[in-house]
């Protein structure tokens, strides 16, 4: 079973990263991916009558709070977006000095991909970019810092990157640590770019035309919605500390909320205006074949987990002497080519260390800032590609690096801020 098991996982990833190639959906390939993962294991004939099932129920428990938390803040997000919220943000930036500009969209992304996460971040700054700029070079740069200052944002909290997310709702870290030990080193993750980047921007900014586009929402409605769903989504970490409930608990009853906001705002509109500016509308828009990319690729390293394969991999790595900080930094590396959403459900299986374990929270670190390396390496990356056009080849000759340099500089912040805890 375990060489049909690890063929078929093995199979499945490379076809995944090899999505654009064959162009097949990388949702519908891990779907496919983790079922047969599963039918291997069903039908190995190590388990006993039942327990197979009995495993796969514990193991999708957890998948479905990872699921059902994602849904509820991209539905969150998905309706502040409707009512054009985030004009709060581009309304508030008015310098039109490069270097002063690129600070504050450097700075201004990694505490917005904190709270929100990094791919909407990226799609949210990028957007403020093309009104604030009509120069290809500016926009260039100015891509890649928001690529790198998203992913860097998103580690520090558990509620700003997929895979920080992974691990604080399934036990192994902590809110208040998480942000404690993975401040400093994301900041400088971000900072060490953000300077090089804005010793390149000298001048003053060419301002696009403007278009004639009518808002379909008023200034209170933009600002009620934003505040209350960025309310929603902050208020995660204290309600689950309050309540003792899982997160995804938490973040249903603020999406409850904002959804009782939203029908109370717009009861006057008719039931075709409203439906624009509605929870229903809002799901309906939100990108579903990424959640089902995630419930595949769980699957089937749930069942990898299962199987003991993980485990054994672990044992491996000990064995051969790999330390876990090596472990960590090649993970980190390693995401910048692999999606960093598989990579750490397999390392969860792989290692057994206690909650807020240094290991842990490095882990949370490199495989969220890794990632900024390569274009393809996170999902910032990728909707930038897609939003701005951006160059794979020209990013990883001119940013690549700088990423590199940025991830390099906050790892020795952590480990040295590691001897010193």
């Amino acid at each position: 079973m375990s060489i049909a098991l690890v063929s078929i996982f093995a199979i499945g990833y490379l076809l995944i990263a090899f999505e654009r190639k064959i162009n097949v959906s990388k949702s519908a390939l891990a779907l496919l991916t983790g079922i047969a993962c599963w039918i291997t294991v069903f039908h190995s004939g190590r388990l006993e009558h039942g327990l197979g099932h009995d495993l796969l129920s514990v193991e999708l428990s957890g998948i479905a709070e990872v699921l059902f938390f994602l849904m509820g803040a991209m539905t969150i997000v998905e309706l502040i977006d409707a009512h054009d919220g985030f004009e709060v943000i581009t309304n508030a930036i008015t310098t039109r000095d490069k270097r002063k500009l690129t600070w504050i969209i450097g700075i201004t992304t990694f505490f917005l991909s904190a709270v929100l996460d990094n791919l909407t971040t990226t799609i949210v700054m990028l957007s403020l970019v093309k009104k604030l700029s009509d120069n290809k070079e500016d926009r260039f740069l100015l891509a890649g810092l928001i690529i790198i200052a998203a992913n860097a944002g998103g580690a520090w909290t558990p509620i700003g990157d997929v895979t920080t997310t992974m691990l604080w709702i399934n036990g192994y870290i902590t809110s208040w640590t998480t942000v404690s030990h993975l401040f400093l080193p994301s900041l400088v993750c971000m900072l060490i770019p953000l300077l090089f980047i804005a010793m390149r921007m000298k001048g003053q900014v060419i301002l696009p035309a403007k278009t004639n586009d009518v808002p379909g929402t008023t200034s209170f409605e933009r600002k009620l919605i934003f505040w209350a769903g960025i309310f929603a989504i902050v208020s995660v970490p204290f309600f689950h500390l309050i309540t003792g409930l899982p997160p995804f608990m938490a973040i249903l009853f603020g999406l409850g909320v904002l959804w009782v906001i939203t029908e109370l705002v717009h009861k006057v509109k008719n039931d075709e205006e409203r439906k624009n500016y509605s929870v229903a509308g809002a799901l309906q828009r939100i990108d579903t074949p990424t959640l089902l990319f995630f419930l595949g690729i769980l699957l089937a390293v749930a069942a990898l987990e299962g199987a003991d394969q993980l485990h054994l991999l672990g044992n491996f790595f000990i064995q051969h002497g790999y330390s876990d900080n090596t472990v960590s930094l090649l993970a980190g590396v390693s995401s910048a080519v692999i999606d960093n959403v598989p990579l750490v459900a397999a390392i969860k299986g792989m290692y057994h260390y206690p909650q807020d374990h240094s290991f842990w929270l490095f882990i949370a670190y490199t495989a969220g800032t890794g990632g900024s390396m390569l274009l393809i390496g996170s999902a910032a990356g990728v909707a930038a590609m897609g939003v701005e056009r951006m160059d794979f080849f020209a990013y990883a000759r001119r940013l690549g690096w700088l990423a590199a340099l940025g991830y390099i500089g906050g790892a020795c912040v952590y480990l040295l801020l590691a001897q010193l805890h």
